[in-house]
C-alpha cells in the first residue's frame, strides 16, 4: 500500500524499525502514525558501515504493514545497484551516502527514476560543503549525528554546526529539501538538533527500547514541537 498522501512539514519524527522487535514488527508499526511521522529503515551491508540488517524484503514488509511513508536509508557501497529493487519494493524516500557512491549524481538519479524521494546522507567526518553540488537536487539531506552501523550511540553535537549551514545554504539557494538528523536521538538531543534548524528526527532507541513505545513517540513528537 503505497503513501497517497506524504507529511512533509516539519517536524517530522520518523522511528527506526533497527530497533523495533521484528517478531511483532505489525505491532510496532502501528505506534505511527502516518499523517504526520515517518517509517525509517536503516539498511547496513557490512561493508559500508561495521554492521548487516536487512533488504529490500524487509522493506516490502513494511509497506504492506503500513501506509506511512517509508523512509530508506541505505548505508551500503555503490548503492545505485541496488536503489531500483528498494524503490519497487516501495521506499517512498531512498536516501545514499555522498562516501558510498562511485558516481553520486548517478546514485541520486537512479532514485529518482525509481520513483522515490531523494536523500543524501553525510557521515559525521565528512564536511558540509562536499554536499554542495548536489543540494539542489535533494528532498532531504541527512546530517549523521552518530558514526553509522549501530543503534544507541551518543548524540554528537558539535554537528550541529552542519545542521545550521544546511538551513542557511537552503535559504542563500532556494532549495527545497528537509533537514534530517539521525543517530541518538531522543527528546533532549531532538530539542537541540531542533533548535539548530534539523526538521526530522530519525530516532530508534528512544522510541523503540522504552517501555511504552507509543508514549515514547508522542514524548518526542512534543520534543520537536
Amino acid at each position: 500500500m503505497r503513501s497517497k498522501s506524504f507529511p512533509l512539514t516539519p517536524p517530522i519524527a520518523a522511528p527506526s524499525i533497527l530497533s523495533a522487535d521484528f517478531a511483532r514488527l505489525a505491532e510496532d508499526l502501528a505506534i505511527v502514525d502516518p499523517a504526520r511521522d515517518w517509517v525509517h529503515c536503516d539498511v547496513m551491508d557490512n561493508h559500508f558501515v561495521p554492521n548487516l540488517t536487512f533488504g529490500p524484503l524487509i522493506v516490502a514488509a513494511v509497506r504492506k504493514l503500513t501506509p506511512a511513508f517509508v523512509d530508506v536509508h541505505l548505508m551500503i557501497d555503490e548503492p545505485a545497484r541496488l536503489v531500483p529493487e528498494f524503490c519497487k519494493a516501495g521506499a517512498d524516500q531512498v536516501t545514499v551516502h555522498l562516501e558510498a557512491c562511485i558516481n553520486v549524481s548517478a546514485a541520486l538519479a537512479a532514485v529518482r527514476e525509481g520513483g522515490a524521494r531523494v536523500g543524501l546522507a553525510l557521515k559525521p567526518g565528512t564536511p558540509f560543503a562536499s554536499a554542495e553540488r548536489y543540494l539542489s537536487d535533494l528532498d532531504v539531506l541527512l546530517v549523521m549525528t552518530v558514526e553509522p552501523g549501530f543503534g544507541g550511540q551518543e548524540f554528537m553535537e558539535d554537528m550541529l554546526p552542519k545542521v545550521r549551514d544546511a538551513v542557511a545554504w537552503r535559504q542563500a539557494h532556494n532549495a527545497r529539501y528537509l533537514i534530517e538528523v539521525d543517530g541518538g536521538i531522543a527528546p533532549d538531543t531532538a530539542r537541540q538538533a531542533r533548535g539548530a534548524g534539523a526538521e526530522v528526527f530519525v530516532a530508534g532507541n528512544a522510541v523503540y527500547k522504552e517501555r511504552d513505545p507509543h508514549v515514547a513517540l508522542a514524548v518526542l513528537r512534543q520534543a520537536i514541537g
